[in-house]
């Protein structure tokens, strides 16, 4: 089977072209739309000198020979559209965070390289200031989004360009080595490009080898698989900009699913969330952690919405605490699934866990994919799990995956060789998050070495502690961060959400209950109260800015 994501698409769609692909608003695509509409926009770019110029093989893992699109766009049929008509030009789409101000914005677009860009409309300000400072950005596309923007010198309107070019695309060699390119949400630094095959992307995280299915070998497979329907009818509410928010369709389409997204899409509304859950029957929810999960769940305690289709509740991409989960359990209808995926840019999926009604437990922890697994502290062996020691004072390694891997990061050959080892003659990614084993034999993921808390010599991880203090019934939300202290080095201080209608706790009461479930030293020394957490669009915490807010908030020196 030749893999590739452009092909994957012409061949679902020619098998159920009157299937809907994807709900918006009152708009509707079925498969053969959205593939036609993508076959004119790949067209439109090989008309316009865009596409593959140097094949895989003489290349180094962090090069690329295709020509990138930047997509700077809300998520809509024009975002996947124009992400589909890049692969079948044999180009690279690549995601443009849409909160990023003008100089991040002029970093990933200088650092991808990228030679034509997508934008809705809104945009077009931002990009005018910075434009003159691009100057191999050639080809401008324009989304009109009702924003009354009007187009960018030399830009051209995005219909209008779909108009002008059939959907009948010249052969093309197209190969399982075409890139999938996937910009970081930059948590640890600036934003990184990891360069994937469209093959090995495919394997480790769009579905060609999802637990409990046969891995996709054949063609009539993954037909198979797309006449079933198992995609369901899932509302994707994570931003496409992020993994988490593609990822989610491309793995629906590879089953014949039909995605549905809700009204509002330049900002996380939960309540168009429920409406479009409610209006379209939808039976899967696609969400990312605590930071979609909490408003949702305020959401749906004011206003009782049906949610009575819903079978399954995915989150991935940043954590569900506990106590978070057991209320969606209780809240959403008897029977639901609720599927945890952990996973990284430059892993796929590495572990998930598993619950519902009858079987929560309320204890942490996940189960290891396959391709993962803990590697010692200085990465050189594999931990055992019969003989590691559990527990986050125990044996505490590397989560590290094997498998279908990048190639590397995009013009990095430093990170490229810091990241992916090779132990034991297994090519390994290892990304910088810290694991260990629970008592049961399941893994607890403790965050990125880049964020643990140095404090009197001892480390402690920010996960940990925060799965504690989100258990505080008068806690909403909150983050767990260093901040200095002349006698421990750091001081464990939590940054923390009151939950509406409770007063705040003082330090004192959080101690008490921490010290119940950790060990002294991990217990907060310091209390800082703030209004929200902030989060990226795809719910990662930003652990920046809780620890300058908690430093200026105690009145420390940073």
């Amino acid at each position: 089977m030749l893999a590739h994501l452009a092909r994957f698409l012409d061949l679902i769609a020619r098998e159920i072209p009157d299937r809907e692909a994807l709900i918006w608003r009152d708009r509707r695509w079925t498969y053969a739309q959205l593939a036609e509409r993508s076959k004119r926009f790949g067209n439109a770019l090989l008309h316009l000198g865009l596409g593959c110029r140097r094949e895989r093989s003489g290349l180094q893992p962090w090069e690329s020979g295709q020509d990138h699109v930047a997509l700077y766009l809300y998520n809509g049929n024009e975002y996947l559209e124009a992400a589909y008509g890049a692969y079948f030009a044999r180009a690279v789409p690549i995601n443009v965070n849409y909160r990023y101000v003008e100089d991040e914005l002029l970093y990933v677009l200088e650092n991808s390289r990228a030679k034509a860009i997508v934008c809705h409309g809104c945009f077009a300000p931002r990009l005018a200031q910075i434009r003159h400072r691009l100057p191999d950005l050639r080809v401008w596309i324009q989304v009109d989004d009702g924003s009354g923007e009007p187009l960018l010198p030399g830009a051209v309107a995005y219909e209008s360009l779909l108009a002008d070019h059939s959907p009948n695309l010249p052969p093309l060699p197209y190969s399982p080595d075409d890139l999938y390119i996937l910009y970081t949400g930059g948590t640890t630094g600036l934003p990184k490009g990891v360069v994937w095959r469209h093959e090995d992307v495919f394997y480790a995280g769009l579905g060609g080898a999802l637990p409990g299915f046969p891995r996709i070998e054949t063609d009539e497979q993954l037909l198979e698989l797309a006449r079933s329907g198992l995609g369901g009818r899932p509302v994707v509410a994570a931003p496409f900009m992020h993994g988490a928010g593609h990822w989610s369709c491309f793995n629906a389409f590879h089953r014949g699913g039909t995605v549905i997204l809700p009204d509002e899409v330049r900002h996380f509304d939960p309540h168009a969330v429920w409406q479009a859950v409610e209006r379209h029957r939808a039976d899967q929810l696609m969400l990312i952690g605590d930071a979609f999960a909490l408003p949702l769940l305020d959401a749906i305690k004011q206003r009782k919405y049906d949610t009575s289709s819903i079978r399954v509740l995915v989150s991935t991409a940043a954590v569900l605490s506990p106590t978070v989960r057991e209320e969606l359990l209780q809240y959403l209808p008897e029977g639901i699934f609720v599927i945890e995926n952990i996973g990284a840019s430059e892993a796929g999926m590495q572990a998930m866990s598993f619950d519902t009604r009858t079987n929560y437990r309320g204890i942490p922890g996940y189960q290891l994919r396959d391709t993962t697994v803990l590697l010692n502290a200085d990465r050189t062996a594999v931990l055992d799990p019969k003989t590691a020691r559990p527990g986050p004072d125990g044996d505490v390694g590397w989560v590290a995956t094997k498998g279908p891997l990048p190639l590397g990061y995009l013009g990095d050959p430093e990170k490229t060789a810091a990241t992916f080892l090779v132990i034991d003659g297994v090519r390994y990614c290892v990304g910088g998050d810290r694991g260990c084993f629970s008592e049961d034999g399941r893994v607890l993921f403790l965050g990125r070495e880049s964020f643990c808390i140095n404090t009197g010599g001892e480390k402690v991880y920010a996960e940990e502690v925060e799965r504690v203090v989100k258990s505080h019934p008068a806690v909403y939300d909150a983050l767990v961060v260093g901040v200095p202290d002349p006698r421990w080095g750091q001081r464990v201080t939590a940054v923390i959400v009151p939950a509406p209608g409770c007063a705040p706790p003082n330090l004192e009461e959080l101690r008490a209950h921490c010290a119940r479930h950790l060990a002294g030293y991990k217990v907060p020394r310091s209390l800082v109260l703030a209004e929200q957490i902030v989060r990226s669009p795809s719910g990662k915490p930003d652990y920046y800015w809780a620890r300058k807010y908690a430093i200026d908030q105690l009145g420390l020196e940073g």
